[in-house]
């Protein structure tokens, strides 16, 4: 597995995000997600959107995945 394909996966799951996905050792990764379906949702339910885009990957071919997952408002607030 490498970040590349994890990042197409989550940008084909949720059209529109801007997605950053960074690991090394093929099965530790680090992604920041920021979309508008994220509006109006709690993290954890932020995080499930992710995961279902990885389906069945997590826990298996991706061993760890930490997530950023903000809002493109939260993310201008960020700068």
């Amino acid at each position: 597995m490498d970040a590349a394909r994890i990042q197409a996966l989550i940008e084909a799951g949720l059209p529109g995000a801007r997605v950053d996905v960074r690991g090394d050792d093929g099965v530790h990764f680090e992604a920041d997600v920021v979309s508008e379906q994220f509006a109006g949702k709690l993290p954890l339910a932020r995080h499930r959107l992710v995961y279902a885009t990885l389906g069945d990957l997590m826990g298996g071919a991706i061993h760890a995945l930490g997530l950023k997952t903000l809002t493109p408002e939260e993310a201008a607030g960020r700068r």
